[in-house]
């Protein structure tokens, strides 16, 4: 069974608290460099249309979007979506989280595999999300090892998607920071703000990845699939 396990919490503790100290890192990042404006007052729409603009992008779309740091790429539809505090503020954090995403637009254009890879295991990953626990709860509970392993099978499959996202976040931003320094958009004192505000929002995937992991681990001790199994 997998409700009240010292073991899960045992496990997954880490995981939590990285999570725990990423979100407050980001938020804190996010509202100091929020405040600090770049000298050329570029808003964060401006800098992802001109660093989409440099690499040959202008017909990728630069829109408004909801909620606090849901900033994304859409690959499908071709379209940067922005939460208002990137899209509208001329900021060093806005400037920095636009660049992110544009970073991915510039992976999109180029191939990038990991991006690839991870676009693949989409549709797995939401399966896994939705269907695994479920599974592994009835296949433990009727003793069907068929159920608890095919339940660890797509949960492992989410896992590995988490675990693909890393690279392709490190990646964009690395991109990002070197468009931000070509485009002209910051000045090189005006960098170490944006990276920041970007480490910080890389060490949130880390913490999703561990928790994952740990996660799944518990699930192949649990199971009997790691080890001898403790009913």
């Amino acid at each position: 069974m997998f409700y009240f396990d010292p073991l899960y919490l045992m496990l997954l503790a880490p995981g939590l608290l990285l999570s725990v100290v990423a979100q407050l890192w980001v938020k804190s990042a996010f509202a100091r460099y929020g405040q600090i404006a770049n000298r050329r007052g570029i808003t964060g729409a401006d800098a992802a249309r001109a660093i989409l603009r440099r690499v040959g992008l202008a017909d990728v779309g630069v829109e408004v979007t909801q909620g606090f740091l849901g900033d994304h790429y859409d690959p499908r539809s071709r379209v940067l979506r922005l939460s208002p505090d990137v899209y509208a503020k001329a900021s060093l954090a806005a400037v920095g989280v636009a660049a992110h995403e544009a970073g991915h637009a510039l992976q999109d254009k180029a191939g990038y595999a990991p991006m690839k890879a991870r676009a693949a295991l989409v549709p797995v990953a939401q399966i896994g999300s939705n269907l695994a626990l479920p599974l592994l709860f009835v296949g433990m509970l009727l003793h069907a090892m068929a159920l608890v392993k095919l339940g660890v099978l797509i949960f492992a499959a989410a896992v590995l998607f988490q675990i693909v996202t890393l690279p392709v976040e490190f990646n964009s931003s690395r991109r990002a920071l070197v468009a931000l320094g070509e485009v002209g958009i910051l000045s090189p004192d005006e960098m170490p703000g944006a990276r920041r505000v970007l480490s910080a929002a890389a060490l949130t995937y880390v913490a999703a990845a561990v928790a994952a992991v740990l996660q799944l681990l518990y699930f192949l001790l649990r199971s009997g699939l790691l080890g001898r199994r403790d009913d």
